[in-house]
């Protein structure tokens, strides 16, 4: 067995940590999968009905709101992927950006996570 990248990530996190990757993947595509039924029925179901501005203006901003989680969604799903292919290559726990050691707490708390929290920050000042 490879061991992991840092002393702090242990085989059996490492092994938690796919399987919360894992359920956390396929709960956003469920997630999503539902939304697009949810929207789909709404359509339906106003069918022919007369619409007011109102009307409108609230789908139109509904829409919004469920294209931005949607991309939210598709890029943490994206992230996902990513981390479980640093699971599987055993450089889980690793940055992406400078390559040095991913803290567990961050990790547990954000199990896709591919940069450090200094990382994050320092991205987040240069917005």
């Amino acid at each position: 067995m490879n061991q992991p990248i840092h002393e702090n990530l242990d085989e059996a996190f490492v092994a938690r940590q796919r399987e919360r990757l894992l359920k956390l993947r396929e709960q956003l595509i469920a997630d999503g999968d539902a939304a697009g039924a949810e929207e789909n029925t709404l359509q339906i179901a106003a069918g022919d009905e007369p619409r007011d501005a109102v009307d409108d203006g609230n789908r139109l901003e509904q829409q919004a709101n469920d294209e931005a989680v949607l991309a939210h969604d598709l890029e943490r799903i994206a992230a996902i992927d990513r981390a479980l292919e640093k699971i599987q290559d055993h450089t889980y726990g690793v940055s992406d950006g400078n390559g040095e050691p991913i803290g567990r707490a961050h990790l547990e708390a954000v199990p896709e996570a591919v940069f450090t929290v200094d990382e994050l920050n320092a991205k987040a000042r240069q917005r």
